[in-house]
């Protein structure tokens, strides 16, 4: 990401004035009627001025950005005193400013509001001066004092409630800024702040960007993250940081979860789709090591059946060799070989190339080859493969759920006639439950799993016991707001089919369960939910399943990170004949830069 060096321009208007015209009290330095920054902010978050021209506004420029959505914030040094009321303001230029940090500007053009995402995302708006006339009144002047975020100065609750009467927006709605954080950010938008010593609770990535926490007592986890356990539990101190500094002058640092943004990060706290309000930092900390390590769980003695799941994140034969042997190190080292392995999204043979081909043996054959060579087992695969280009995910990949499994220690239960569209039934066969066709799909036709991956049912032997596992990946999150929307609280209309979903499943459980009481079912994958979601209760209705996750004390429930926040997308639930278990999410991808997968993987230990 590159940036030319912005030119200065000549239009100095008043070149005597010094810095001291800063402390100056806004009536003796301007006509009464002028209209400041806190007028075009107000005091919700839509501006009273939207629409409107205004002419001459002056402020302090305290960030200029050069890239992406180019332009500059400017804040006001005669503040009104009203902490509802930002005086801080990003001027949209469109091309590269021609200014620079510390120079006092006067501003003309319209006022706006910019919604990141477009008005079907449901994010916030941003309140800006578009197609702008810039004047330099002076260079070199002082910044005003930022504003420190701290666990004293932001809230504890995340968002007030929409107004039903406007959809449950909260646009309307006057800032409470000492009651919320979501105001608290509106009310200091484009405004300088600072985060001191912040703690990382979600790793650095490729587009640079990393997340602390300036409230660290709020649901830590056990590794240094921050735990949402809750639709309310949103957590009101996660906060983004970004750099001004281009990375072709200075790279953006590598942090992992639990690392330390050290020393000060200041900079203008600006609003965008991903992730909402951010720190972009014209002076970024330093980020201290505090020596994550990746998990290793304990290996399966004789007598247990050890079942585990891992979203590979779409693998296929054209991935580099490396994440093949980084995937299979963590099933040999970090997983300790499994029995039994439900895959999710694995890719046909030539992955993104959007033709006809549907095998993933070639795929599967280089990930277990992969794996022999790391010293794991020689695991065989059991799959049905979906009718192309019907199951979602990236388009041409084909995506869908596949069992691995070491024939040293089980067996498959192979009965034929399962297929792309073929529905499993269940059977008695000498009092014990069984499936009429192994490896098949579960209902696969219901409209639940339209453009979804079918869940793989599977039959298998262990001691001469009957466990029967499906391996699941539900519809994704596409769709939902954001923590951050507009509308509180945000609307999860993904949600929808995931609970189809999970009657689904939890009806063919019940299948199962009534033919035999205490079968030994075990229900996992990516479910693309949480351990407190309506569709976690649609998969453990009546007493068919349990989430393991709940058996794990509360700050290590996380499998995922997203957005600062450490939660459960990935779950593992078994049926009331598998009463005694020993479960384990295996932190290996989520809290760290350098990733194999974006999930972590999990693993059940049970003997049937």
């Amino acid at each position: 990401m590159s940036r030319s060096q912005a030119a200065r321009t000549a239009a100095l208007t008043v070149a005597a004035l010094t810095s001291t015209l800063l402390a100056v009290p806004a009536s003796a330095a301007e006509p009464a009627d002028t209209v400041r920054i806190h007028d075009i902010q107000g005091t919700t978050r839509v501006s009273p001025l939207v629409g409107e021209q205004v002419s001459q506004v002056s402020g302090v420029v305290t960030g200029v950005r050069t890239y992406g959505s180019r332009g500059f914030w400017m804040q006001d040094t005669a503040p009104d005193g009203d902490p509802a009321t930002s005086e801080g303001l990003f001027v949209f230029t469109s091309s590269v400013p021609r200014v620079a940090v510390g120079d006092l500007v006067q501003v003309s053009g319209t006022v706006t509001e910019y919604r990141p995402g477009g008005n079907s995302s449901g994010n916030q708006t941003l309140t800006q001066i578009s197609r702008p006339q810039v004047t330099v009144v002076s260079s070199g002047n002082p910044l005003p004092a930022p504003v420190t975020l701290d666990s004293a100065s932001v809230p504890e609750a995340y968002a007030p409630q929409g107004d039903p009467a406007a959809g449950g927006s909260i646009e309307g709605l006057e800032l409470r800024p000492r009651a919320y954080a979501l105001d608290l950010y509106e009310s200091l938008e484009g405004m300088d702040v600072r985060i001191r010593d912040a703690r990382v609770i979600g790793p650095s990535t490729q587009y640079a960007e990393l997340w602390v926490t300036v409230r660290p007592e709020q649901n830590p986890s056990a590794r240094g993250g921050t735990v949402y356990g809750g639709y309310d539990e949103q957590n009101s101190g996660r906060l983004k940081v970004e750099s001004l500094t281009p990375l072709s002058q200075e790279p953006f640092p590598t942090a992992n979860t639990g690392d330390v943004l050290a020393g000060a990060t200041t900079g203008p706290l600006d609003y965008e789709q991903y992730g909402g309000y951010h720190v972009v930092a014209r002076e970024l900390g330093e980020v201290e090591d505090r020596g994550l390590e990746r998990e290793r769980t304990r290996a399966q003695r004789r007598g247990e059946l050890a079942v585990a799941t891992y979203n590979v994140e779409n693998l296929h034969p054209g991935n580099d060799q490396e994440k093949f042997d980084r995937l299979a190190r963590g099933v040999v080292e970090n997983l300790a070989s499994p029995d039994i392995l439900a895959l999710e999204e694995i890719q046909d043979d030539n992955g993104p190339v959007n033709d006809d081909v549907v095998s993933a043996d070639a795929t599967l054959t280089k990930f277990t080859d992969a794996i022999t060579a790391a010293g794991g087992p020689r695991y065989e695969w059991r799959a049905v493969d979906p009718v192309d280009d019907a199951d979602g995910g990236q388009p041409g990949g084909n995506i869908r759920n596949v069992f691995l499994f070491n024939p040293e220690r089980v067996s498959f239960v192979d009965r034929p006639g399962g297929g792309a569209t073929t529905a499993v039934g269940v059977e008695r066969e000498r009092g014990r439950a069984v499936l009429t066709h192994s490896p098949a799909r579960v209902a696969p036709n219901d409209t639940a799993w339209k453009d979804s991956r079918k869940p793989l049912a599977g039959e298998f032997r262990f001691r001469g016991r009957t466990v029967i596992v499906v391996a699941n990946h539900f519809a994704s999150k596409g769709g939902d707001q954001s923590l951050h929307a507009a509308v509180q609280p945000p609307n999860r209309s993904s949600e929808v089919q995931r609970t189809a979903q999970a009657r689904v499943v939890n009806h063919f459980v019940r299948q199962v369960l009534a033919v035999e009481r205490k079968a030994n079912v075990v229900v996992l994958g990516d479910i693309n939910d949480f351990e407190f979601s309506a569709t976690t209760r649609e998969l453990t209705a009546g007493g068919a399943l349990r989430s393991a996750v709940l058996s794990l004390p509360e700050e290590e429930r996380y499998t995922y990170v997203y957005d600062g926040n450490a939660q459960v997308l990935d779950q593992t639930l078994v049926s009331p004949g598998i009463d005694r278990f020993d479960y384990d999410i295996v932190h290996v991808n989520a809290e760290f830069a350098d990733q194999a997968s974006d999930h972590d993987p999990q693993v059940i230990r049970f003997r049937p």
